[in-house]
């Protein structure tokens, strides 16, 4: 999945690649993440939208699509959620207030539950 953020990823596509039924892969994604796999997308690529935001000149438009929303407007709603702050705002702050987001300890729990979940999926 960590390859693949920047394609169109599904559930119905993720358990073909890996050969589990949508419910299943899922149900035991979300038992040992504590996340459903649609959130873990999402959630993933709200962090590299963060990071290009406060990195890069890139137009939020177009952070919004590599992101894989359809408009600025649903990106900044879901975007909002997470770092209380629209992206253009979030950019403005990031150079003076805001720590630009990193790789950091949630996220590497997060990546060795992903593991986890992988390798009860194979046995």
């Amino acid at each position: 999945m960590e390859e693949n953020l920047d394609e169109e990823l599904t559930l119905d596509t993720i358990s073909k690649h890996v050969g589990y039924s949508k419910f299943h892969l899922n149900r035991i994604f979300t038992e040992v993440t504590g996340y459903t796999m649609h959130k873990f997308i999402q959630s993933r690529r709200l962090y590299l939208a963060a990071r290009k935001l406060t990195t890069t000149t890139t137009p939020i438009a177009q952070i919004a699509l590599e992101a894989g929303y359809h408009s600025q407007q649903a990106f900044t709603l879901a975007f909002r959620q997470i770092y209380q702050y629209p992206p253009q705002t979030y950019r403005k702050l990031a150079s003076t207030v805001l720590s630009v987001p990193s790789f950091n300890q949630s996220h590497a729990k997060q990546s060795s539950k992903i593991s986890y979940a992988w390798e009860v999926l194979a046995a």
